[in-house]
Parts: structure tokens; C-alpha cells; sequence
């Protein structure tokens, strides 16, 4: 056994005492913050190069670097430690507090039980429900009568904000609300806090208690900066500032809300807020709408939005001994649910929802900020932690604008194409313009002018958010078009990708390159790497490698309440701080309480469902159980820029492809639903089922009838490969009903290569849409020789893809599919020689 000193106390080393001077621990001390652990050959070289250490040998040194690195782990352990212990006493502080108040409240519901009970043996109950009110709301009433009305004087407005102060604390650490621990929150050293929201009062409310590592000062000027951590706000103007008596200040604001969804219109507040410091030492910051029963000063209705009330709110926050911060948050807020459509006002009635978007949003930008503070500066990415956050809030707070469309900034709404269901809008401004700072793919200024919006909005029924927008994520050839990506990336330069180091993640085809995330990962930012492919030397010019800055949210099923959100954006290789963004994405708002108990792999096993390939539906029934009904609202926004004439070009395409996304979420909406998981039909695809197998042979034995000649060189294959050949022949097969307007059900590769879409979206494409007029003309002549001759042969002409594209064709051979029993089933149309023009 040997032991080394103690930096300059004497040890023992086989036997013999060592002592090191002051100048050879100062010398060991510089090696081991260069090299903690250095190699028997570095030792030596120390020992040659620092002629002090000459009389040491060089297993004492070995022995000494390990006591070093012994002492430093034991320093940064107890460190840890004093962290914990100081965490446990703060949150045993609150605990205690929070219990105190949960035995007031319990004592004011024995009082007032004992009451009511007193009073109900000779009278009647009234027939208002005053189950919600409690002896402190009662006496705030009665208060509130007793005054004389405020006014807009500073005498006036101070006795409004002391009022709020009192109403608030009433609730922050009070019992004037009724507060019931919010629905999968434990409390803990390592959890967000103490979360609850409230029950049977006005309105939706929520309060949560935690501790953050930030001094007071700073905690309240984060708060303060709401716009910067509440995703839905879009704008505080501060309109007034008084000064108190007491060192405080009172402000005037005006705050707007971003409505969440296109069904329903934004919300506005106009505030009074109350800064001050109570005789502890703690910091207060209350607000409170100021409405026209106080008198006050008024703000009058704005267009667009609906005026909503806050009820004293706020934040309390005390120094925590050791350093950090101990804080109480309530929200309090009549959103006027009035004002939406009644299957959207649970988002407007639940407090979960406010506690979720509002309140814990606060908790955790204050627990991701105090992280970065004591973290490293830079990330991985070369990245400042805050620039990540900036690029993030960026790009929730452009999707948000486009999917609210103010008209104040240079929004406008074009008229649709007879159907509403997917809203185009267009935006000119300079300011727009000015803040994208467009340029093509090859650096030289771009001509667009112009950004234009397709939204969409949908009600998905008993599918969970998370588990949808996690299949989204990961699969995103399910539901998107490379080439719709490569357009959109045109209009900003892309070059090659510099970003590299980090691990990487393939999903489907696409590749993941992780940026940041939140503590408590429930936010993510990356890096999507796209590829694309040419059709025609035009499409050349685009970038072929497609890099989208996307943002995800809400992905934790076990979340009550929680937006799903997945909003990406084409980004610049060079992947500037102030990269051009016009992000587009899905939001998925949950709008029942209820939860059902889901298996996280279930999107795995969804996509080799969702697979085309001979092997079929190969759906797990693992999931196939359903606890409950999810009810859930996807509003989805996407913009492009676009040159001015081309408006009506770039609309038609936009609404087309929002459209086809729609389609392909319903679809997987409905394989991902558990009531619909176990069942074959509800994932088949038209490629690898016995159904696409008999339609492939209709298909050829119709052609052999009609034609006299065999479609494919091989006709004595099997099912299985007859259609592996249909599926890879050269020309383009496209199928349609025999109705009054033609749709088409099926189409080979080589058919969605031409029209530029996917099995999913096939069907919504119409035969017509894709003639030009003089194609319709010869279409329409020679329809009826189909019908009763069996087939027909049409010349040589433009059509044009499903994203507005001219093609040209040599010539189209039209014929009947003829099913078993000889009925006509479909028609099928073989484009021979086509190209893109």
C-alpha cells in the first residue's frame, strides 16, 4: 500500500516519507488542470522539464495526480451536495407553507359547512351556486362595496393596485380560490414545482410554487418580458408608468394574445400592474384588468380581437437563503369562451390548459435560464444557449402571425376556390419582405415580393397529440412533398451544410441533426436534412440538399393538457442567428381532459404498417386497447414567397398540397387510433394488399381484351410480381372512377412522379384538373368512344402536375378495367413519353 502527501503535508510511499514543497504543488497543480490524468510518458516528461520534481519519482507522481483527482471529485460530490441539501430545505419551506395554507383552507371549509348547515334548518338554499365562494371572497365583496369607486388619478389607481395586491396574495398563499393539485404533478427536489389549478371559481385559474436559481431582480425582469417566454403573446405595450409613495411603480399595458387555432379570434387585456416590495423583502409584481366599474382609465375595443379579463394575478417572489429564488405564480383569467365555437371552448374553460401554456411556461423559462447560467456559454453547435432560444421563439412567433393574419401586418385574405376549407392569405408589406432578406440559390437578390399562407383547421377524434405529431416528426415522407421543400428552400441561398459533430438520428429517409433542447425536454430544436430530385433542368437550379430548422413540442403523453407542435422552417446552410424564417407546421391542441393509456413504441410499429412493399400490413396489435375518447384540434399553416404575378399559380399549388397533408394526417390519424390499430383496413396501402393485387390483373387482362397486345413483356407471373411490374413500368398509369367527375384511385411510381404526389393524396385529384383546356376538349370528345368502344387513343399534349406543372406527353392510350363478372370497375389512362416542360 502506498499513499502520496497532501499538498505539502507529509506522506508515506513504500515506506518513506514524502514531503512536497509549496513550488512543487504549485507545478503539479498547473500540470493537472492542463492534464487532470496524464499518461506514465508525460509524467516523465514533467519530471525533465521541471527540474523541482527532479528528487520525485514518478509513481509518487502518478499516486499524487490520483489523491488530486480523488479530492476534486470528493469536492465537486460535497458541492452537490450543499446544492441538494439547500434545494431540500427551500422546497420543505414550502411545503410547509403550502401545508399551513392547506389548513386554513380546510378550517374555512369546516366554517363555512357549519354555516350553511345553521342557516338551511329555517330557509331555503338560495338558487345561486356560492359552492366556489369562499369567507375571503365574501369579505373582498363586501370590501369592494364599501369603497368609493376608483378613478384614473394616481390616488385612484393606487388604491386599485393595493386592492389587487391583497386579492392576490388572497390567492397566491391564501385561501380565496380553491386550489386541487393539477393532474400528473409530483412534487420533488428535481420537479418544476408545485402545481395546482383551481376548482369551482370564475374563470380558469392556476398557481404553481418552485424554486429557481436566480436572484429576485433578475426573476422579475424574465416575468416581466412576457412576449419572450409566452409563446401566445404577441405584443405588451407599456403605456404608462407612475411612480409610488411607497418605491413601487404602476403601470398602464395593453397586451394581445395570439389565438391558438383559425376557428377562433385573438384575445386582448387592458392592465394595471403593481411592482413593489412587501416588509420581508419580498418581491411583488400583481396585475388586473381595468374595466369601467372602477372608473378608470379605459382602452377601447380593438378589431379582431376580443377583449378578456384578468383577475388579480401576479408573482410573489422571496430570496432564498443560499441564493436563487422561491416564487409564487397565479394566473387568473376570464377568457370569454362565449366568442368560440362550442367545440373549441373546452381550451377556453380549462384550467389545466392555462396552467400548461401559461404558468408552467413562466416556472420553466426561469429553470432553463438559471441552467444556462451555470452551464457552458457555447453549445456543441457553436451556439449561444439564448441565440438556440431566440431561433426557437422565432419560429412559434412567425407561425403564429400566419396563422393569425392581422391585417396590421399587411395580411389580406383572396377569395378560394368554391370550397372553404383551406384559407389562403397574402402578405406584401415591406416590412415582411425586409425582415426575410430572400436571395435565390445561386446569391443573386430574389424577385419575390410576396409570402403567401395556406391554413387549415380539422378535428381529429381518439388519437393522441403527442403520439401524432411524434409519427410526424419521424415520418415525414408520409405526409410531405421534398419538392414542396426544395421550393421553399429556394427562396433563401443554401449551400453546403457546415453542420457536423453531433449524433445523428434517421428517420424515413430524413436526417435528424439535434441542436438544443429544454431541461425537461419537452421542447426540441434541430437541424432536417432533406434531399431533393430534379425533373427537368429548371428544378436544377433549386438546392438539391434541403436543411429545415424545425421546432418541436408536446411530445410527453403523459402531459394533461399540452400543445403538440411541430413548425420547421427552410434555413440557410450557413445557419445564421438571423437566418430568414418562414416556418410552417402543425399545432395539435387537446380539447378533453382524459387521457388513454397509449404505448410509446406504437408509432414504430405503425410505420411498417404504413410501408409499401409485398410483405402487406404488418400492424402490431399490442396497442389495439382503448381506455378512452381524445377529442383534439390540428390547425395547420404553411407560407411561401412568391413573385407577384405568379399569385394565382402559387395559391392553387398551396392550397392543393394543404389539401393533400390533410388527407394524409386523417389517414394516419385513423391507423394511429387504438380503436382502428388492430384493424388491417384502416392501414392498408394500395401497393402490397390482395385488393391492389386483383386490380393490377384487371388492369393487364383489360388491356389484352381491348388492345389485342399484353401490357407488360411477362404476362404468366404471379400476382405479386405482376404488380411489382405495373408498379415499375416506365409510363404512367393513373386509374379513375366512373362517376360524373373522374378522381383518380390508383397510379403507378412513374404516375405520382408525373402528377408530383403520393398514394394518400391521389385521390383528391380530379381528371379534369389535370388537362389544360384543349386537353378537356379532346377528353370530353373521346370519353363516350371509351364508354362503348372499351378504349381510345388521344394525341399528344400538355397536363399538368398536382402542383401546377406543365407536362408533356407523346400520346395517352386510354382503356376499361373489366373486373371478374366483366363490369366495368375503372378507367385507365397510360401516358407514354411524358416529361416535365
Amino acid at each position: 500500500m502506498s499513499m502520496s502527501c497532501k499538498d505539502g503535508k507529509p506522506g508515506l510511499d513504500n515506506g518513506k516519507y514524502v514531503r512536497y514543497t509549496p513550488e512543487q504543488v504549485e507545478a503539479l497543480e498547473r500540470l493537472y488542470h492542463d492534464c487532470p490524468k496524464p499518461s506514465s510518458i508525460r509524467r516523465q516528461q514533467l519530471i525533465r522539464e521541471c527540474p523541482i520534481l527532479s528528487n520525485i519519482e514518478p509513481k509518487q507522481i502518478k499516486v499524487w495526480f490520483q489523491n488530486r483527482r480523488c479530492r476534486e471529485k470528493q469536492r465537486k460530490e460535497a458541492l452537490r451536495l450543499q446544492a441538494v441539501n439547500r434545494k431540500l430545505t427551500a422546497m420543505n419551506k414550502l411545503l410547509m407553507e403550502e401545508n399551513d395554507r392547506l389548513q386554513k383552507q380546510v378550517s374555512q371549509l369546516v366554517y363555512e359547512n357549519g354555516y350553511f348547515r345553521q342557516h338551511t334548518q329555517n330557509t331555503s338554499l338560495p338558487t345561486k351556486d356560492t359552492s366556489c365562494e369562499s369567507a375571503v371572497t365574501s369579505g373582498q365583496r363586501s370590501l369592494t362595496n364599501q369603497h368609493p369607486p376608483r378613478d384614473a388619478s394616481p390616488a385612484g389607481l393606487l388604491s386599485i393596485a393595493e386592492e389587487t395586491l391583497a386579492e392576490f396574495l388572497s390567492k397566491a398563499t391564501g385561501t380565496a380560490v380553491e386550489w386541487v393539485q393539477m393532474p400528473g404533478m409530483k412534487p420533488g427536489p428535481d420537479s418544476i414545482g408545485i402545481v395546482a389549478i383551481s376548482h369551482g371559481c370564475t374563470g380558469v385559474a392556476a398557481r404553481a410554487c418552485g424554486l429557481v436559481g436566480l436572484e429576485p431582480t433578475r426573476v422579475a425582469e424574465i416575468l416581466k418580458d412576457r412576449p419572450s417566454w409566452f409563446r401566445d403573446c404577441r405584443a405588451v405595450d407599456v403605456l404608462n408608468v407612475l411612480p409610488t409613495a411607497n418605491g413601487g411603480t404602476i403601470e398602464l399595458l395593453y397586451m394581445q394574445l395570439y389565438a391558438p387555432t383559425t376557428l377562433a379570434p385573438a384575445r386582448d387585456f387592458w392592465l394595471l400592474r403593481y411592482t413593489s416590495v412587501l416588509e420581508d423583502g419580498s418581491l411583488v409584481i400583481c396585475e388586473r384588468s381595468l374595466k369601467n366599474t372602477q372608473n378608470g382609465p379605459t382602452m377601447p375595443p380593438v378589431q379582431h380581437f376580443v377583449r378578456a379579463e384578468m383577475l388579480p394575478s401576479g408573482y410573489l417572489i422571496r430570496p432564498c437563503e443560499g441564493g436563487g429564488s422561491i416564487i409564487h405564480i397565479v394566473d387568473h383569467m376570464d377568457l370569454e369562451p362565449w366568442s368560440v365555437p362550442e367545440v373549441l371552448r373546452p381550451l377556453y374553460e380549462s384550467s389545466t390548459v392555462l396552467a400548461q401554456k401559461t404558468t408552467m411556461a413562466a416556472l420553466r423559462q426561469l429553470r432553463q435560464i438559471s441552467h444556462e447560467v451555470s452551464q457552458s456559454n457555447v453549445t456543441g453547435w457553436g451556439r449561444r444557449p439564448a441565440a438556440l432560444r431566440a431561433l426557437g421563439q422565432r419560429l412559434s412567433r412567425g407561425f403564429n402571425e400566419a396563422l393569425n393574419g392581422f391585417t396590421d401586418e399587411g395580411w389580406s385574405t383572396i377569395g378560394n376556390d368554391g370550397v372553404d376549407d383551406v384559407t389562403i392569405l397574402v402578405n406584401s408589406s415591406p416590412d415582411k419582405l425586409m425582415g426575410l432578406n430572400l436571395s435565390f440559390a445561386n446569391g443573386f437578390p430574389s424577385v419575390s415580393n410576396a409570402v403567401l399562407c395556406a391554413k387549415a383547421s380539422m378535428l381529429l377524434q381518439n388519437v393522441p397529440p403527442a403520439i401524432l405529431l411524434r409519427f410526424l416528426r419521424e415520418h415525414r415522407s408520409e405526409w410531405a412533398d421534398n419538392n414542396m421543400d426544395a421550393y421553399s428552400a429556394a427562396a433563401i441561398k443554401v449551400g453546403p451544410c457546415s453542420l457536423s459533430g453531433s449524433r445523428v438520428g434517421n428517420y424515413g429517409g430524413q436526417v435528424i441533426l439535434p441542436l438544443a433542447h429544454t431541461i425537461e425536454h419537452e421542447e426540441f430544436l434541430e437541424v432536417i436534412k432533406l434531399e431533393g430530385i430534379a425533373h427537368s433542368p429548371e428544378e436544377a437550379m433549386m438546392p438539391r440538399e434541403v436543411f429545415l430548422l424545425q421546432l418541436c413540442s408536446g411530445m410527453d403523453e403523459n402531459a394533461v393538457g399540452t400543445c403538440a407542435e411541430l413548425i420547421f422552417a427552410p434555413i440557410d446552410a450557413s445557419f445564421a442567428d438571423d437566418a430568414p424564417l418562414l416556418p410552417s407546421g402543425f399545432r395539435i391542441i387537446p380539447l378533453d381532459s382524459g387521457k388513454e393509456a397509449s404505448n410509446p413504441n406504437r408509432t414504430l410499429d405503425l410505420a411498417s404498417a404504413l410501408d409499401i412493399g409485398p410483405t402487406g400490413n404488418r400492424a402490431s396489435n399490442e396497442t389495439s386497447g382503448n381506455s378512452g375518447s381524445v377529442r383534439s384540434v390540428m390547425t395547420i399553416a404553411f407560407e411561401f414567397a412568391f413573385e407577384s404575378h405568379m399569385q394565382e399559380h402559387v395559391a392553387s399549388m398551396a392550397r392543393q398540397y394543404v389539401r393533400s397533408i390533410i388527407s394524409s394526417v386523417q389517414r394516419v390519424a385513423l391507423a394511429l387510433s387504438p380503436s382502428h390499430l388492430s384493424s388491417q383496413a384502416g392501414l392498408r396501402t394500395p401497393l402490397g394488399t390482395p385488393e391492389a393485387q386483383t386490380l393490377a390483373r384487371w388492369i393487364c387482362n383489360s388491356y389484352r381484351c381491348y388492345l389485342g397486345v399484353e401490357l407488360l413483356k411477362s404476362n404468366n407471373e404471379g400476382n405479386e410480381s405482376l404488380l411489382k411490374s405495373l408498379w415499375h413500368h416506365s409510363d404512367a398509369l393513373l386509374c379513375c372512377t366512373l362517376k360524373a367527375l373522374p378522381v383518380f384511385t390508383f397510379a403507378n411510381q412513374a404516375g405520382l412522379d408525373m402528377l408530383e404526389t403520393t398514394l394518400v393524396a391521389l385521390q383528391d385529384i380530379t381528371l379534369e384538373k389535370i388537362f389544360d383546356d384543349h386537353g378537356r376538349k379532346i377528353l370530353c370528345s373521346e370519353f363516350p368512344q371509351i364508354i362503348q368502344q372499351g378504349f381510345a387513343c388521344l394525341q399528344g399534349g400538355i397536363c399538368l402536375s398536382s402542383m401546377g406543372r406543365p407536362i408533356s406527353y407523346e400520346r395517352v392510350v386510354a382503356w376499361k378495367v373489366l373486373n371478374e363478372e366483366e363490369n366495368a370497375h375503372c378507367i385507365c389512362f397510360m401516358f407514354m413519353n411524358w416529361s416535365f416542360v
